[in-house]
């Protein structure tokens, strides 16, 4: 390896860049349309969920932090109807609200598939191991802000503006504590799973029946749990 390769550093920017491109991807894939992000970046005090509709993902392993995801109302419905109709959904089946269970529940399913191809990538860019927390959806339909604890010692945070296809707004932000990837040695990194492959094998899945609704992933007892436990 150079020495020129041994003095590069990867830090919080890098690990931002990789998370905003798996939001990208998977987000495009899912929708069949172009999901785009500011090339600016915003320094941040401290990350919040805010209204429409927040998911937030907590990590942990070769380095700690959480992801949230805050979208508006327009993109949750632009994107969960754009999923839903391409996985072969009848739009009259479709929820008019982003504030149904099947909305929150399709956005923590993506939510999920993204952190899980940024861990994956981090694993095998960095040759690190980090594990992620199951999504946590949250609708707020009132000018309500909530701080989540992930217990970071040094923490930086960030925010990025993201664009859907039918140009509305979602942002992402990333708080993690302050780290550098140093590399020691050269290596190859491993290949990377298909993202393509998920989502085909998702649209082969039998389509739910509108008369017979399935159960919500996030039963009301824990969408109350998790209101208490963030002070609400």
């Amino acid at each position: 390896m150079s020495t020129r390769k041994k003095n590069v550093v990867y830090g919080t920017e890098h690990l931002l860049s990789g998370l905003c491109d798996s939001v990208s991807k998977v987000l495009t894939l899912a929708t069949h349309s172009e999901i785009r992000y500011s090339g600016m970046v915003q320094k941040i005090g401290k990350t919040c969920l805010k209204p429409d509709l927040g998911c937030f993902v907590l990590f942990d392993g070769g380095f700690s932090g959480l992801v949230i995801i805050n979208f508006t109302a327009p993109a949750a419905m632009e994107l969960y109807a754009r999923y839903m109709l391409n996985m072969g959904m009848d739009k009259a089946s479709l929820a008019s609200t982003f504030t149904a269970d099947e909305v929150g529940n399709t956005m923590g399913e993506l939510m999920n598939q993204i952190v899980g191809d940024f861990t994956g990538k981090i694993e095998r860019e960095l040759e690190t191991h980090v594990t992620q927390s199951q999504p946590k959806m949250l609708a707020l339909n009132r000018q309500v802000v909530l701080s989540v604890d992930a217990n970071l010692d040094k923490p930086e945070a960030r925010r990025v503006t993201f664009y859907t296809g039918g140009h509305n707004l979602f942002y992402l932000e990333l708080a993690i504590d302050r780290t550098e990837f140093i590399p020691l040695r050269d290596f190859e990194p491993q290949g990377a799973h298909d993202p393509e492959a998920l989502f085909a094998q998702a649209s082969a899945a039998p389509t739910a029946n509108p008369s017979h609704p399935t159960k919500p992933a996030h039963p009301a007892s824990e969408h109350d749990d998790l209101l208490k436990s963030l002070g609400m």
